[in-house]
């Protein structure tokens, strides 16, 4: 595993999940806006489909999925490492001094715990009995939850020439990212082949980029959104890196009207094969700016790269990409059942190798207009998965992929 992948199709071999776990059960309907959630799910239920999504992966493709839960555990281990994730994330509540009383007191895998569903001022009373918590009440939170960690194709994204670690564009997704890169950059069976492309080596406040934003179109090029969640200025730098690395030729920055149902790239078109891909012809229509990136010449250790604006949409740069284009629009295009199928994300298919697909079993018009294409589409129930509003492919982060 080199932890480098050249297509969004190659039939899978490695994975990276997490299954749903107590942060959900944090989920209030006065606090989800605060969390960043759409709505407040069943957790048992969630863990079931989330389970089944995972054991289909498994024995479809072979592949291995890797849990985020024992990983980061193993990373644990190492107390340094504990010690400065416990401070780094009681920095919202301003009681970093708690760190050392929490190593103290939980053992390593309930410190994984606390680090991904979060903790209260009352369970750390529990203790700890003389807790000065200020004033916090008894029920706030020490260390907020993640309830969007099982959203695992946001923290990170691999590419042909390395990994792009995101800078989460809210505040209370960037631990997230914090996990990941913690995990990926220690974990002895991944720190050896972490080629890290963005954020600079010591970058304060990097501008933000989210990893659905992220897409391979081509051996040669990769697209990544100008969205609500992902900057400019975090593309310039994501790109400069990308082709002074050498292997991708273009970078294209696709600018999406900021829209919550349009969050990411991935929301708008999937690649499902080398020439097919699934769209939300209402997202593609109204993508009409693009720019594309290239390397203009590499000076010593400093890379130039030129950015041309093109008077191109979307739909123009793919075809020029990926030669023979299909395009499949969610429900074959039907307007009312795209527009019902794409809010539970119907364009966000997970492709698990060429033209095989894992979907939301709700998506029926779509899944139908996929099989019609010679697609074959393994369903996974989602009744509580949809209600974060992420699909498949936003589930998942791939490690590895047989080359195209």
């Amino acid at each position: 595993m080199n932890l480098r992948i050249n297509s969004e199709y190659g039939t899978l071999r490695a994975v990276l999940m997490h299954r749903p776990g107590k942060e959900i059960d944090r989920l209030t309907p006065y606090n989800k806006e605060f969390l960043l959630f759409e709505d407040v799910p069943y957790l048992e239920a969630l863990q079931k489909e989330h389970d089944a999504f995972s054991n289909l992966i498994k024995e479809s493709t072979g592949a291995h999925v890797y849990q985020l839960r024992e990983l980061l555990i193993r990373v644990l281990y190492d107390k340094e490492i504990l010690f400065k994730l416990l401070q780094e994330s009681l920095k919202r509540s301003t009681h970093t001094h708690l760190a050392a009383d929490i190593l103290e007191r939980y053992s390593t895998a309930e410190c994984a715990g606390i680090l991904t569903a979060g903790l209260k001022v009352h369970e750390l009373r529990r203790k700890m009995p003389k807790l000065d918590a200020g004033e916090l009440m008894e029920y706030a939170f020490l260390i907020a939850p993640c309830p969007n960690l099982y959203f695992q194709r946001d923290p990170m994204a691999l590419t042909p020439g390395g990994i792009i670690f995101s800078s989460m564009k809210m505040e209370g997704r960037q631990r997230e990212a914090d996990l990941l890169r913690t995990i990926f950059e220690n974990h002895p069976e991944f720190k050896d082949h972490v080629n890290p492309l963005y954020p600079n080596n010591g970058q304060a406040n990097p501008p933000s980029i989210e990893g659905g934003d992220v897409i391979i179109l081509s051996h040669e090029a990769v697209a990544i959104g100008n969205s609500e969640r992902t900057d400019e200025k975090a593309i310039y730098q994501a790109a400069k890196a990308l082709l002074g690395e050498g292997t991708v030729q273009r970078v294209y920055e696709v600018h999406l009207p900021e829209k919550r149902n349009y969050m990411h790239l991935d929301t708008v078109f999937t690649i499902l094969d080398e020439n097919l891909v699934l769209t939300y012809p209402d997202a593609m229509n109204a993508v009409l700016k693009t720019s594309c990136y290239t390397l203009k010449e590499i000076q010593g250790d400093k890379v130039h790269i030129k950015r041309e604006v093109l008077k191109e949409s979307l739909l123009t740069v793919l075809e020029r990409e990926i030669p023979h284009l299909e395009v499949l629009a969610t429900a074959d295009g039907n307007p009312d059942y795209s527009l019902r199928e794409q809010w539970f994300d119907g364009a966000n298919v997970f492709a698990i190798g060429p033209r095989r697909v894992i979907s939301y079993n709700r998506n029926l018009h779509t899944n139908r207009a996929l099989r019609n294409m010679g697609v074959e589409v393994l369903e996974i129930p989602s009744s509580e998965l949809s209600r974060g509003l992420g699909g498949p492919r936003c589930m998942t982060m791939p490690l590895s992929r047989a080359r195209v």
